[in-house]
């Protein structure tokens, strides 16, 4: 009995090193990814560029893990996950160098192409790690550790990018996040084991194959178009700061309480998420709709709009864990040796929704203006909840 004790406690703390530079990784993931938000006003005018164009270092970063997660993934499959882990990290490194250090516009967007394809194939390997290295019933809970590098980087890294571009440049918060990766990098190499299990190999195919299932395909999209419904706002959100009123200082603290809301909510998500993914995920998206309902009359308020603001920082991430659950159990249930390519798909669909988001979110902003953009979130946050009802009634 005591050494069956033994081995459950050395097993738990392999799983608690895994999860912990899993989510390292991702916290300089996550800065690179979110930190173009806060720098954009100072990105307008290094290269003397609109808003609109400025988005574009979000939205093109959101499409090249769109397209990097399944392709990459799909090649990668047979490889070492260790190895296949330290050759990310090293790409990510490598892109946001370039990023740092790009003397026009065009090649600034692609060092963060080269970071996203990055971003992109570690999200879909960490994922599914994370997954199995816990008990069944804690999956959406090691899926969420996972993710809190993402929203710690919301927290901190995000803010802490912000302070450093605007007192230094934002040359140099790439720089500053090149050896977060660096940090990230000797991280995996010290505490991911090396005899990591090979996710099952597909038989060619394997993209077809997963999209011929209903149930996989319906989460794909219930996840695009939820997770995507802050994206309208949150894409411009340096701006909206500004219309309502807060400087670049106060600019910095409010991304850092945002930050906080986020990782709250993402911890509760995995949480909820646990034992019915698609119940919690409805109950979400009817609140994130109803938000951003209000804050189509209220965001420009000094005080309550960065209330409503905050607010949503808090059900922007909630949903992450139950998407990524969700779509990897209909993979398991239907084609499991598919499911890494699964688990790839959905981080594609987290950037497609971005991508949507962002979009919707420029269009509305040049037709309508700034505080026009929640208008966007309310389509896609009801469009997700309709789908994920119709599901449930389903299954």
């Amino acid at each position: 009995m005591e050494t069956t004790n033994n081995l459950t406690t050395t097993k738990q703390a392999s799983a608690t090193l895994t999860l912990l530079a899993l989510a390292l990784s991702a916290f300089a993931i996550g800065m690179t990814e979110f930190i173009s938000v806060g720098v954009m006003p100072l990105i307008m005018r290094q290269f003397e560029i609109s808003l609109s164009t400025a988005g574009l270092t979000v939205s093109v970063y959101a499409a090249g893990i769109m397209l990097g997660a399944p392709i990459l993934t799909a090649l990668t499959g047979k490889l070492p996950r260790k190895a296949l882990l330290l050759a990310v990290m090293i790409t990510f490194i490598l892109g946001n160098v370039l990023t740092a250090v790009a003397p026009v516009f065009a090649i600034l967007l692609a060092g963060r192409v080269v970071a996203a394809f990055a971003h992109g194939l570690f999200m879909s390997v960490a994922t599914v790690i994370a997954a199995n290295v816990v008990a069944p019933t804690k999956r959406a809970s090691a899926i969420a550790t996972m993710f809190t590098g993402l929203t710690v980087a919301t927290v901190t890294g995000v803010p802490l990018g912000t302070f450093i571009a605007q007192h230094a440049s934002w040359r140099v918060a790439f720089i500053f996040i090149a050896v977060l990766g660096v940090v990230a990098l000797i991280a995996n190499l010290a505490l991911v084991p090396n005899d990591l299990p090979r996710p099952l190999v597909g038989k060619r195919g394997g993209f077809i194959r997963l999209l011929r299932q209903p149930k996989i395909v319906a989460g794909l999209i219930i996840t695009a178009l939820g997770y995507g419904a802050s994206f309208p706002i949150y894409t411009y959100m340096s701006a909206v700061l500004t219309r309502q009123g807060w400087g670049a200082t106060a600019s910095v603290i409010i991304l850092l309480v945002y930050g906080l809301a986020v990782a709250i909510g993402n911890t509760l998500g995995g949480k909820l998420a646990n034992r019915n993914p698609l119940q919690a995920l409805a109950t979400m998206f009817a609140l994130v709709a109803g938000l951003m309902l209000i804050m189509a009359f209220g965001l420009g308020s000094h005080v309550f709009g960065l209330v409503l603001i905050l607010i949503m920082g808090l059900f922007a991430f909630m949903n992450v864990p139950g998407l990524q659950l969700f779509t990897m159990q209909a993979a398991e249930e239907t084609v499991p040796e598919d499911a890494q390519l699964a688990s790839a798909l959905n981080i594609s669909a987290f950037n497609v929704g971005i991508v949507i988001g962002s979009f919707i979110g420029g269009r509305l902003l040049s037709t309508f203006g700034l505080l026009s953009t929640p208008i966007g979130g309310v389509l896609m946050a009801v469009a997700a909840l309709i789908i994920t009802l119709l599901m449930m009634r389903k299954h």
